[in-house]
This record gives structure tokens, C-alpha cells and sequence, in this order.
């Protein structure tokens, strides 16, 4: 796959913006509302035009059977869904499907990839992982799109569109996210993703076609009893409805989830922090006493013993990697901002109802 669907492009600047197809919107609906809650992951397919990534067309992954994966020894359908992009077992069907919408002389170009999400929570290893992948191995000018599918149920698309940022390639391509690392490439959990704007493309006949649809429904002139038809476009009042408690709880549920996973790797911090003290401390006292000794030998004059044996004596603990704090914290942060956004938008609705009732007695 990664011969026949890598493009290299002439470098125009960083990406600036994506623009996606309407098909390839409704394709994405509904290839996630079919199989909600669980995770699906596809691939997409376009051009970059001038900073523009322009996504034009998009086909699903297949889904892998999990106990044929040697890579995923827990049997776990959600992670083998979610590794599906960079999956050797799908490299075959991705390749086909790209050689024969070039052969129909479709945009057969990567431009990413796109998976379904659950209230916001996409942010762990495996979302990385396939990113860095198509970033590195397939094509630069690449972008994640995200579509919420729990969100956009209420009545607003949630699509989004992420990149990793050159901090985080750089650290991933060392593999390494100890302290020391993260200080070397001044990564912080604000620095993994980069969020682009992301809008909507219709054609012109397309267009045409929705502002006929918006229009009010009128009764038939020849029938005076019929009923006006109503059209698919048609206002309704379902923005206005107030009962989003399931919603926001099932927020605020993962949200507390967030931060007792940030406590347990804070504990497992400082657990490493003491055992590196407690080594540190043993490695001081064996010094010290090597040097009493050599001291005593030179006064003898006796041959010294090596200062350099406490490497062989003693293994300092390991650091444990700070990837997982680094995206939980970014997730928290996720889950934070929907919060603030939902409780934003049910304020203004229940000024206007207090408002509403308010005039109500008032007349």
C-alpha cells in the first residue's frame, strides 16, 4: 500500500484548511451510525491545492477478525478496529480499492484517514500511532478526521480534523517520552494534535437543489382541503429541546474517569521518583565508602579499587514513558471544553425560557 497510494506533492506551505465533499460527510455518517458505539476507521482519498487538503472521496476499512491477529493477543475487537489503518491484513484491500478508482479515473491520492468517536474520547496510542504512520511512512500533507457521532446526534456534525505537530513527530520518531525528552523537544499535552478548520463542500447543482428543499411547504392549489407537504428541510424545534442530562452525565462520567486515570499514573510517577531516590542514595553511600577505602589504600600504598563498579552493583529504576499522561491530559482537556460548551448553550436556552415565562406573567 504504501508504494501505490503515496504522492509526493510540491511543498506549498503548511496545511491550512480541509475541505470535504458532502458524499464523502454522509459517507462517513453513515458508516459510523451503523456500527455505533464501536470504533470505524477509514480511508481517505484527495488532493492538496495550495494549503487547501481537499478530500473528495473515502472508502471503509475492513473489519479484521481479531482472533486471526497475532498483534492484538487480547482478542479485542475495539483495538483491532482502531489499528485497521496501519494493519498489514488490510494492506491488500487498500491497495486494490486505490488501483481501481485510478483505473476510474477517480482521486486515488492519500489524504488521510477518518474514525468515528464516542462524546469526544478518540485521544490514546492508537489514534497517534496510525497518524505518525500516515504522516512518516504514507504522505506529509495528511490529516485524522474525527466524526463524533454521539454529538452530531444531537442535531449539530461534529467533524474534525486533526495533525500531529512537529514536536510530537520528533519525539515519536525517537520513541522515547521521559522527562528529559519531553524538556528536549519542549512537548507539552497541548502540543500533540493541531486542530485545521474543516468545511463542508457542496456542487453547484447540489446547491441548487437545497435552497429549492428550504423553502416553506405550500398547500396544492388544485386540492383546497389537502394538506401541505412538508419537506425534508423543513425548520423543526428540536435545537431547542433542554433534556441533554443523559448527555452531559455521560460527559462528566468520562471526564471523572480522566482524572483517576491522571492520579494513577501520578502515583506511578511518584513511586519512580522514590525508588530513583532510594537507589541514588545506595549509589552515594557506596561512593563515599569506595573513596574511604582508596583513601586508606593510598596510605598504604596499596593499588586502588575502581570508583566506576556501582554500574554493575546497582540498577537505577527505568522511567516509565510519559505518552499516556501526555494524552490523558489532552483528553481531560477535550472533555473539559464540551462541558463548558454544553452548559454554554443550555445557559442561553434557560435565560430565554426564564425570559419567555417571565413576559408570560407580566401579560
Amino acid at each position: 500500500m504504501a508504494d501505490k497510494s503515496k504522492i509526493v506533492l510540491p511543498a506549498s506551505g503548511p496545511l491550512k484548511s480541509v475541505q470535504v465533499d458532502a458524499l464523502v460527510v454522509l459517507k462517513i455518517c453513515k458508516h459510523a451510525s451503523s456500527a455505533h458505539p464501536q470504533v470505524i476507521t477509514g480511508q481517505l482519498l484527495g488532493m492538496d491545492v495550495d494549503g487547501e487538503l481537499q478530500v473528495t472521496n473515502s472508502f471503509p476499512f475492513p473489519s479484521t477478525d481479531p482472533s486471526a491477529s497475532s498483534n492484538d493477543p487480547d482478542n479485542n475487537p475495539a483495538s483491532a478496529a482502531a489499528s485497521a489503518p496501519r494493519s498489514k491484513a488490510s494492506a491488500w484491500y487498500q491497495t486494490e480499492m486505490v488501483r481501481c478508482l485510478r483505473e476510474m479515473n477517480v482521486d486515488a491520492n492519500s489524504a488521510g484517514w477518518y474514525q468515528s468517536a464516542n462524546l469526544g474520547n478518540f485521544l490514546n496510542t492508537n489514534f497517534v500511532d496510525n497518524q505518525y504512520f500516515y504522516q512518516n511512512a504514507l504522505n506529509e500533507r495528511t490529516v485524522a478526521l474525527v466524526h463524533d457521532t454521539a454529538r452530531s446526534a444531537q442535531g449539530a456534525l461534529s467533524l474534525r480534523a486533526f495533525r500531529l505537530t512537529p514536536q510530537f513527530m520528533a519525539a515519536q520518531k525517537e520513541g522515547k517520552y521521559t522527562s528529559e525528552s519531553l524538556a528536549k523537544h519542549n512537548l507539552t499535552y497541548k502540543d500533540i494534535l493541531t486542530e485545521l478548520p474543516v468545511s463542508v463542500r457542496n456542487s453547484h447543482l447540489l446547491t441548487t437543489f437545497l435552497h429549492q428543499l428550504d423553502t416553506p411547504p405550500t398547500p396544492n392549489p388544485f386540492n383546497p382541503f389537502s394538506q401541505p407537504s412538508s419537506t425534508p428541510l423543513f425548520p423543526n424545534f428540536d435545537s431547542l429541546d433542554l433534556s441533554i442530562d443523559p448527555f452531559l452525565e455521560k460527559n462528566c462520567d468520562l471526564l471523572l474517569d480522566s482524572i483517576e486515570t491522571h492520579y494513577t499514573e501520578l502515583n506511578n510517577s511518584q513511586y519512580y521518583q522514590r525508588q530513583l531516590a532510594r537507589e541514588q542514595a545506595k549509589i552515594a553511600a557506596w561512593l563515599t565508602k569506595r573513596k574511604q577505602e582508596n583513601v586508606f589504600r593510598a596510605a598504604a600504598k596499596q593499588p586502588l579499587l575502581p570508583e566506576n563498579e556501582w554500574n554493575r552493583l546497582f540498577k537505577p529504576p527505568v522511567e516509565p514513558s510519559r505518552l499516556e499522561t501526555l494524552l490523558n491530559s489532552r483528553q481531560i482537556e477535550q472533555y473539559a471544553k464540551q462541558v463548558d460548551g454544553f452548559t454554554a448553550s443550555v445557559t442561553a436556552k434557560m435565560f430565554a425560557v426564564n425570559g419567555g415565562l417571565s413576559r408570560t406573567q407580566e401579560l
